[in-house]
């Protein structure tokens, strides 16, 4: 059987945190953050299979986080969540390798879809 595998979820809405945790907590390792920088700080000590990050956060927003995530761990694997998504955003993200987004609010199945196929896929930067 193949090792659970673990996601990094990092959202300022405890509601979300709480979705997504009844959406993938059955079959992932799940951890939480509210913010960017408790993100980075988590990734400091562990090394997730996939971050699902929303972009809108206090203190340091996931499209800042992202820009540091990069330089110290250029290969993981990275979804964004996001309630506003605009062509510009999804610009700057794929400078940074992101393969997804999921639009807020989100349906199980399509979430369920998506860390699936993120996680099938080769790295996003090599």
């Amino acid at each position: 059987m193949n090792e659970r595998k673990t996601i990094l979820i990092c959202d300022d809405e405890e509601g979300v945190r709480e979705s997504l945790n009844l959406i993938l907590g059955e079959d992932y390792n799940l951890a939480f953050t509210g913010n960017g920088n408790e993100a980075l700080r988590y990734l400091e000590k562990a090394n997730p299979d996939l971050i699902i990050m929303d972009i809108k956060m206090p203190q340091k927003n996931g499209l800042e986080a992202l820009k540091e995530l990069r330089q110290k761990k250029p290969n993981i694997k990275v979804i964004m969540v996001t309630g506003y998504q605009s062509v510009e955003t999804a610009a700057e993200a794929s400078k940074y390798g992101i393969l997804e987004y999921i639009t807020k609010p989100f349906e199980s199945s399509l979430v369920k879809e998506t860390v699936q196929k993120v996680l099938k896929s080769p790295n996003s930067i090599t």
